[in-house]
């Protein structure tokens, strides 16, 4: 099929809410390691400086700068040691053994977006597909089991350098059109809901400046709350000043927005 277009997606935050599961995960370890219970905005604040989109990664630079901040006789753990109590609380054992064992936060996770909402997008001859930084297994798992897609096309951690890098998504997307990039393709759009997502298609614009891409911006879960209205105001001006082109409320806007996003881009 050849596509008029192509958006890709992030995952966490994105497709999932990772509130109770990977963000809980990246708490609790930091907690294991130095005692201390870091909150959302405690993450947000570290995610929204760009770079820090490994989660095991994240977990290690919060134990490091609490114990400088406190000027605390211990020493960081090695990076082995986060992944090993994060994948446990995370997963529950370890992710090699079968997902039907699978006891840890993963099972808190809630779905964002049903099956048909792909089904819709192929029938507009929209090609789609994943650009996350979440672990193969854990991504398969919500994309194959919970939501029920075939194969879906997916780069995951470990296929590609961790995002700002845009390696992972340029691969995909000439995957997907079947064709080099130039300012002759489909318009490609990717949608995230952090400052690293925005700073990829931002990447990816100067590596190939021809090409039309489109960077569109979500607030996470824990942030679409009424209560919350002032941090999540202030969490998308963040993703606009980076660079995002467009902010939305829901994935599901774009069954009926993709027309309006694609038609305001072209070249």
């Amino acid at each position: 099929m050849s596509y008029q277009s192509l958006i890709l997606f992030d995952i966490d935050g994105v497709v999932r809410d990772v509130s109770n599961s990977y963000r809980l995960a990246a708490q609790k370890t930091v907690n294991h390691f130095c005692g201390w219970n870091p909150t959302n905005q405690d993450i947000d604040k570290l995610k929204n400086e760009g770079h820090w989109n490994n989660d095991w990664d994240l977990s290690l630079e919060l134990i490091k700068r609490y114990i400088k901040v406190n000027r605390l006789s211990i020493a960081p753990p090695k990076r082995e040691k986060i992944i090993y109590i994060f994948e446990r609380l995370y997963f529950g054992c370890n992710p090699k053994e079968k997902f039907f064992k699978w006891s840890g936060f993963i099972k808190n996770e809630t779905i964002m977006v049903e099956k048909d909402f792909f089904t819709d997008l192929s029938k507009n001859k929209i090609g789609w597909g994943f650009v996350s930084g979440a672990e193969k297994p854990s991504a398969k798992f919500v994309l194959e089991k919970k939501i029920g897609l075939k194969n879906p096309p997916l780069i995951a951690m470990g296929d590609a350098p961790d995002k700002p890098n845009p390696e992972g998504l340029l691969r995909l997307s000439k995957q997907l059109l079947k064709e080099d990039l130039n300012e002759n393709s489909p318009p490609i759009a990717f949608i995230g809901d952090t400052i690293a997502d925005i700073k990829t298609i931002t990447n990816a614009k100067k590596i190939i400046p021809k090409q039309r891409f489109i960077s569109i911006g979500i607030a996470p879960p824990h942030l679409q709350h009424e209560s919350l209205l002032k941090e999540r105001y202030e969490y998308e001006t963040k993703l606009k000043n980076e660079g995002a082109d467009l902010i939305i409320n829901s994935v599901k806007e774009l069954t009926t927005l993709h027309n309006s996003i694609f038609e305001s881009h072209k070249s």
